[in-house]
């Protein structure tokens, strides 16, 4: 019971210096980038990301108190770009790069299986089963980035996923209290509703805690029960990874730099469609293409959770999101600029 009412104090007093920041325009998320420049200028404080981060660390310090600093680190880098202190692409990827390459040593992080055969003998090597991890989380935080593009988008997909890996269970798997994840349900729905009233933003930090987060717990609860279908981690995390990944392929067929921000994501597209045809305000339109997406995961999700262990049903699904994803990608584009 303390463990909650400490939570719920947290929530309160949390809002009261949220309100401050907003009034005193502290942390304003408008730099004039063109890939937030569709959202509007209104300043909406980037503190999301700082309460995700504290609420975080007291939430598993006594469960890993290294991965707890670890997030410390990973805020930082986010924290730092969102400031503006941390502004070249290449310089952040390499220290990331560099931060989640000690985090996977440091953790023991490994994938150890695919069920993919051509990747599985490769991963018999110790160097390349490290290297896959190192690029497997980096793929997903910068994903996680990628798709904070909208209100309550990111909170929304990976509340979908904290919340079933609470009602499958795995939470025991990796022997950790169903108190904690209760908590962080509760803290992602009330960061969701701030995120979506337009009262905060969650920034690089709050989208790179998130993906940190998530990324650990999947990878250590299939490292513990590997009668989960690896491919039904991949399904959870896909739409995160396919957007970094598809996104760096159609910048380079594009001859851009993969690094560098444009307002070409799916959620955006899919943004500029809904506002051309449905008479909404902004803030409205935002909010509807975002659960429009939520809901398409919900759905996927609550068809795999099903049959966590059946490969050939999780590959199905994977397949089916690319095959969709790119067909209504395609779709929006030429929508947008009328090719």
């Amino acid at each position: 019971m303390t463990y909650y009412l400490i939570t719920f104090i947290s929530l309160i007093v949390f809002y009261f210096i949220n309100d401050f920041i907003n009034k005193q325009n502290f942390l304003p998320n408008y730099r004039g980038e063109k890939h937030q420049k569709f959202y509007g200028q209104k300043n909406v404080p980037l503190s999301g990301g700082i309460f995700l981060v504290l609420l975080s660390i007291m939430l598993f310090f006594s469960y890993n108190y290294l991965f707890s600093l670890f997030l410390i680190f990973i805020f930082t880098i986010g924290f730092m770009s969102d400031l503006n202190f941390l502004s070249s692409p290449k310089l952040r990827l390499l220290i990331q790069t560099t931060f989640i390459l000690l985090f996977v040593f440091l953790l023991d992080i490994q994938i150890n299986e695919t069920r993919v055969v051509l990747i599985d003998i490769w991963l018999e090597n110790l160097y390349f089963k490290y290297f896959f991890s190192i690029f497997c989380l980096l793929i997903l935080i910068n994903g996680s980035n990628f798709i904070d593009g909208l209100n309550g988008l990111m909170l929304g997909y990976f509340f979908l996923i904290i919340c079933l890996i609470f009602n499958l269970d795995f939470y025991t798997y990796i022997v950790l209290e169903k108190k904690l994840i209760i908590s962080l349900i509760i803290i992602l729905i009330y960061l969701f509703i701030l995120n979506v009233k337009n009262k905060l933003f969650m920034g690089d930090s709050g989208s790179y805690v998130m993906g940190l987060i998530c990324g650990y717990l999947l990878i250590k609860i299939y490292e513990a029960n590997q009668e989960i279908s690896p491919f039904f981690i991949i399904l959870l995390l896909w739409y995160p990874c396919f957007e970094n990944l598809f996104s760096i392929v159609r910048k380079f067929s594009l001859k851009r730099s993969p690094i560098n921000a444009d307002n070409n994501h799916f959620h955006q597209l899919m943004y500029f469609y809904i506002k051309k045809n449905v008479k909404l305000k902004n803030i409205n339109t935002n909010n509807l293409s975002s659960y429009l997406i939520i809901f398409y995961n919900f759905c996927i999700f609550l068809i795999g959770s099903n049959d966590p262990g059946n490969t050939q049903l999780q590959i199905i699904l994977i397949t089916l999101n690319i095959l969709v994803y790119v067909t209504v990608y395609f779709k929006l584009f030429k929508f947008r600029y009328k090719i």
